[in-house]
């Protein structure tokens, strides 16, 4: 691992990152949570279908 080259290059990456916008925070948070319900809506559907059908828990 060469470290010094790869200091630079996370040097580099941090200079060109800017904080995102009020508009850009809202919409990535509004994405991430409807994937998030998304992911356990589709859990809780699966565990409803195996509450009733025989030989579940």
């Amino acid at each position: 691992m060469n470290t010094p080259t790869d200091l630079t290059s996370y040097v580099r990456v941090l200079k060109l990152a800017s904080t995102p916008t009020w508009d850009e925070f809202s919409k990535v948070s509004a994405i991430a949570g409807l994937g998030i319900l998304l992911v356990g809506l589709i859990g809780f559907v699966i565990f409803s279908i195996m509450t009733f059908v025989p030989g579940g828990p």
